[in-house]
């Protein structure tokens, strides 16, 4: 990748100076937008233990249905990002937010299990042509604050999702989750407006590549390229291998374990999908500030301690090390996003793409087989063996420091 060319992420720095004026009214809108396209999707975990009892599933069964919606965006993520590189899609956004839609009415009906993946399949659709996109737009308003443009961007719904199911889904139904099609809608509208807005950035952005050209000489070979990302995606491994056993088990471990109620579970994983939420804000800002490798050893190796005393603490300490756990590894993902962009220069979609995509794969990987070691085990066996998946976070040991490395710009 030496001497790659950079005209794209140069026009991504002039679109931002542009932008500067109106870059916190844009990330307000497509953080506004996220949010709602996390909150809708967050639904289906949140409904996991109506579906459980609804459809006789066991937690293989419901491990699948996120593999269904995780695998789906991450197949196409990369695909999506690699194409909107070349020929930038200003209102792909509202389409993907349309299939979301499909995809939500569909569950809201579904009256069998096929009937689920293929819903649980259009919303991870609608996702894979939402994220690389509405990532570039979020890094094109950024006014170069990178890693405060991605955490406002990423904070999303998903802590809407467990309030939702519990105190509208849990009495309502199935149903009620088609009335959550109106955010849907409200998406839409405003995805249109930013939209608007974008087309005329790259508008823009023609014109001052039509008289400047830059280029790059990359400051590591590919060998060390490729190495490095192999790293990042050992960490994305990590970070959401974990976090499937609590998105997916972690109202089962507490019904289990502890006998709370489904509503009381829920509010439980509110409080860790709350400070995941807060801990993705701090975690772009941190890294503007001291560098990205620093914030990524501590939110990935600063959770070990906390992973492994969770199974064998009372429900108040289980309550209180998952919001600790989630606080500090929320912050990893904004951290590494932003590490690969600056890493592969001129490719940000494909990046985006490739590591939203990945998110979601080991995401949806995760839950399938951890809901299978659940079936031939217990709940809390997972929790015990997915402690230790913090110490991958050692690997952040080989990552070279961008800081130390820049690419230097050079006249064609």
């Amino acid at each position: 990748m030496a001497g790659l060319s950079l005209s794209k992420d140069a026009s991504d720095q002039v679109l931002a100076t542009q932008a500067e004026k109106t870059a916190f009214t844009i990330l307000g809108a497509i953080s506004f937008c996220h949010l709602l396209n996390d909150m809708v999707q967050s639904l289906i975990p949140a409904i996991y233990p109506i579906l459980k009892a609804s459809f006789h599933l066991g937690f293989t069964q419901i491990g699948i249905i996120t593999l269904a919606f995780q695998i789906t965006a991450s197949l196409l993520q990369p695909i999506v990002g690699l194409y909107t590189d070349r020929r930038p899609q200003p209102y792909s956004l509202v389409a993907g937010m349309g299939i979301t839609l499909i995809g939500l009415l569909s569950l809201s009906v579904a009256s069998s299990f096929g009937m689920l993946l293929v819903s649980a399949c259009c919303v991870g659709m609608g996702s894979s042509i939402f994220h690389p996109e509405s990532a570039r737009i979020a890094r094109v308003a950024s006014g170069g604050q990178l890693g405060l443009a991605q955490s406002l961007f990423q904070v999303g719904g998903n802590a809407m999702g467990p309030l939702l199911g519990a105190f509208i889904v849990l009495p309502y139904g199935q149903r009620s989750i088609g009335w959550f099609s109106v955010f849907a809608v409200i998406g839409m509208v405003v995805v249109r407006r930013v939209g608007q807005w974008y087309s005329r950035q790259i508008q823009a952005s023609k014109t001052v590549k039509a008289g400047r050209q830059k280029t790059v000489v990359v400051a590591y070979s590919n060998r060390k390229i490729t190495a490095t990302i192999a790293v990042l995606v050992a960490l994305i491994f990590s970070k959401y291998f974990y976090l499937a056993s609590i998105t997916s088990y972690y109202t089962f471990y507490l019904i289990q374990k502890f006998g709370t109620s489904v509503q009381q579970a829920q509010l439980y994983l509110f409080l860790f999908l709350g400070s995941a939420a807060m801990g993705t804000v701090v975690g772009g800002p941190v890294g503007d500030r001291i560098g990205r490798k620093p914030v990524i050893w501590v939110s990935i190796l600063g959770v070990l301690p906390f992973t492994l005393l969770l199974p064998y603490v009372n429900l108040f300490w289980t309550a209180v090390l998952t919001v600790l756990i989630g606080l500090i590894i929320a912050s990893a993902f904004t951290a590494i996003l932003v590490y690969a962009q600056e890493l592969v220069p001129g490719k940000i979609g494909l990046i985006s793409g490739m590591f939203f995509g990945l998110a979601f794969g080991m995401g949806g990987i995760g839950a399938a087989v951890l809901g299978r070691l659940a079936d031939a085990t217990s709940i809390s066996f997972i929790y015990r063996v997915c402690s230790f998946l913090p110490l991958i976070g050692l690997l952040t040991a080989f990552l070279p420091d961008l800081n130390q490395a820049r690419a230097k710009p050079v006249r064609s």
